[in-house]
């Protein structure tokens, strides 16, 4: 699945050259359109062949504008309609997610005739995929078999203790120069830095996940350069990052519970039984036995939960999940449950360059305890209410009680110089609880939320789901949002639950390989986990 976000642009591309002049409704001036530095180039794929590549040179560090610089990948889908509205930003979360593809997926995942009047515009931001330096702090960080995640006994504690203290370390050792300046507010300049590039005078952007804190971040520290502003599963910026990822513990817990009362609802498929509880003793007992001995040797107790935790990010992946599942219990068989790894585990959305952006951009962007109590103390709480992802959520964030870089202050968000923001937020979503986006939607003025009602995925415009995509092609044609009396301005009903299917095991290595599965399974092989 997630392979397909890595394919695109080995293209070289240069700085030189001219950009089409912008209308006057997308807001251009003299003075923006002589600093444009972009040439595109070809680079399209057969699932995108319009797309095209360019980059960008901005300084490594804001304050000082003529010293070193570092190269951003940018993509675009360029516009074909007469109104044109201007460059159309996106960014698929993480941190650490590149937006290259995503730029190919939402231009033809959008109306034609919404699509035709943007120049939809991907970017690596600092540090990611295309964008130098790519950083890599320390490859193989997730290979298998790593130590289980609960810490049940001192060795296990102090195993992964290692691994996170020799994380940060290789990180300060081999970036030492760059690591100050991988953060939220320097990839929100850098946004700004393109929108220059691209000769205008506002941007209008799209977010999800993470993407939705560094639009918010963009349009506190320039807000007269923003035109229209969607933010799509959404983090609540009160709580970055420490709280925010304690929070995700207990909503990934209730999703784990839902896919176990999915997977009961169709005992004759299955024959897990019809007790979600028992169910869920089950996957424990699972990964009880997988600690001892890891299928295949390569899905240990940590493994386990990397490959069920997309599950909370998306239910299309559950018929997948829930056939090795049984296989494994039912039939002894661990074949398919490597081959659930290999397709779904959390960390292959990013690799060692995503993990090592996520890991400088959250450490950097605000304070974490340096005190290991602290993180024993909070984390055994959570796990004793919500086992399933507490401890691999801690240990995947656990080189930030180590950083090597100071923290900065998390941004104030709140806005009131805006237009009319479009917001998007699933009741159920995990890895941004819904809370997020009432707080963003409190905080920035003038905006509109709009509600999957019970829908637990994350990413939800552009994924088949109708009423949403209505309201986000609309705000896009001619900036119109809904306006209602209660905590959301409109409500969607949420995406069905998918059902079994007999071709499963083809379905889930065909949706590995290929970005033409149905548009749900696309767009969250793009999206960046974790935030």
């Amino acid at each position: 699945m997630r392979k397909s976000a890595a394919v695109l642009c080995g293209v070289t591309v240069v700085l030189a050259g001219t950009v089409t002049a912008l209308p006057a409704d997308a807001s251009t001036s003299a003075s923006t359109a002589q600093a444009a530095k972009v040439t595109w180039k070809k680079c399209g794929t057969d699932d995108y062949p319009t797309l095209q590549c360019a980059s960008v040179k901005v300084p490594l560090d804001y304050a000082k504008p003529q010293g070193r610089k570092i190269t951003l990948a940018l993509s675009r889908v360029p516009h074909t309609a007469t109104k044109f509205q201007g460059p159309l930003l996106v960014n698929p979360g993480g941190p650490g997610g590149s937006g290259l593809t995503l730029a190919g997926f939402v231009a033809s995942s959008l109306p034609k005739a919404v699509a035709a009047q943007y120049d939809v515009i991907g970017f690596d931001p600092r540090g990611v995929g295309q964008s130098k330096p790519a950083l890599d702090c320390k490859p193989g960080q997730f290979n298998p078999v790593r130590p289980a995640s609960v810490p049940s006994t001192p060795a296990i504690e102090k195993a992964n203790l290692k691994r996170a203290k020799s994380f940060a370390a290789a990180c300060g050792s081999k970036y030492a120069d760059v690591l100050p300046y991988i953060n939220t507010v320097s990839a929100v300049k850098d946004m700004d830095s393109i929108r220059k590039a691209l000769g205008a005078k506002k941007i209008n952007y799209f977010g999800y996940s993470y993407g939705t804190y560094l639009g918010a971040v963009y349009a506190k520290l320039f807000p007269t350069h923003v035109r229209r502003l969607v933010l799509d599963s959404i983090v609540d910026p009160t709580g970055v990052w420490y709280d925010d990822n304690l929070g995700q513990d207990y909503a990934f817990d209730d999703r784990h519970k839902a896919l176990m009362a999915w997977i009961a609802k169709y005992d004759s498929t299955y024959k897990l039984g019809t007790d979600p509880a028992a169910i869920e003793a089950k996957w424990y007992a699972m990964q009880a036995e997988l600690a001892k001995k890891p299928a295949g040797g390569k899905v240990g107790a940590a493994e386990l939960e990397d490959t069920f935790i997309p599950g909370g990010y998306y239910n299309g992946y559950w018929p997948y999940l829930a056939e090795a599942f049984a296989a494994y219990v039912n039939d002894k068989n661990a074949d398919p449950l490597v081959e659930a790894y290999e397709n779904f585990a959390a960390v292959d959305s990013s690799g060692d360059n995503g993990y090592s952006i996520y890991a400088s951009v959250q450490c950097r962007d605000a304070s974490w305890p340096r005190d290991w109590s602290q993180w024993q103390k909070d984390n055994w709480a959570v796990h004793e209410k919500a086992p399933f992802m507490a401890w691999s959520n801690a240990w995947y964030n656990a080189p930030c009680a180590f950083w090597p870089t100071k923290s900065l202050k998390p941004v104030n968000v709140a806005n009131t110089k805006l237009p009319p923001a479009l917001l998007f937020q699933a009741t159920n979503d995990a890895a941004t609880p819904y809370q997020g986006g009432v707080t963003v939607h409190r905080l920035l003025k003038r905006s509109s939320l709009v509600v999957e009602q019970g829908g637990g995925n994350h990413g939800i415009t552009l994924s088949g789901n109708t009423c949403l995509d209505k309201y986000l092609a609309k705000y896009l044609t001619d900036g119109t949002v809904p306006r209602g009396s209660g905590v959301a301005d409109a409500v969607c009903k949420k995406t069905a639950d998918p059902v079994p299917t007999a071709t499963a095991k083809s379905a889930m290595a065909a949706t590995a390989e290929s970005a033409t599965a149905p548009a749900g399974d696309t767009l969250h092989g793009l999206l960046g986990f974790r935030g």
